[in-house]
């Protein structure tokens, strides 16, 4: 599991797109917490920080023409099998307001992540 780099976003492969997707997704919902060396560091922020950057995601989905639940549009939903949060635990617990949502997302790991989809066979050039 891993989270692109935020500037990569509009690049990425159809599959690594919607495959973030279904990350964010799990995140916000029943894995929330779990650890998981590559995604460790959101847990480390407000569950609202996962939500800024899933609302990226979704938004370059929409920007492509894919279809993406409405129930995602909510940052307090957390998928049909995991009970939402309330607007208050989510609320108090804002901490980064930058961008990039998460600051590990640096020129470092953009470089990383650009290698790491080289190697699956895409083309992105550096920003």
């Amino acid at each position: 599991m891993r989270l692109w780099h935020e500037a990569l976003l509009s690049d990425l492969p159809r599959a690594q797109l919607l495959g973030q997707h279904r990350e964010c997704c799990a995140l916000r919902g029943n894995s929330w917490g779990k650890p998981h060396a590559t995604v460790d560091y959101v847990f480390d922020y407000s569950p609202i920080q996962l939500y800024r950057y899933h609302r990226k995601v979704m938004d370059e989905m929409q920007r492509r023409g894919y279809q993406v639940d409405p129930l995602w549009d909510d940052p307090c939903y957390r998928g049909k099998n995991c009970a939402p949060y309330r607007e208050r635990e989510i609320e108090k617990r804002t901490t980064n307001v930058s961008d990039p949502v998460y600051p590990e997302h640096d020129e470092t790991y953009l470089y990383e992540c650009i290698e790491n989809l080289r190697a699956k066979g895409a083309e992105i050039r550096p920003k």
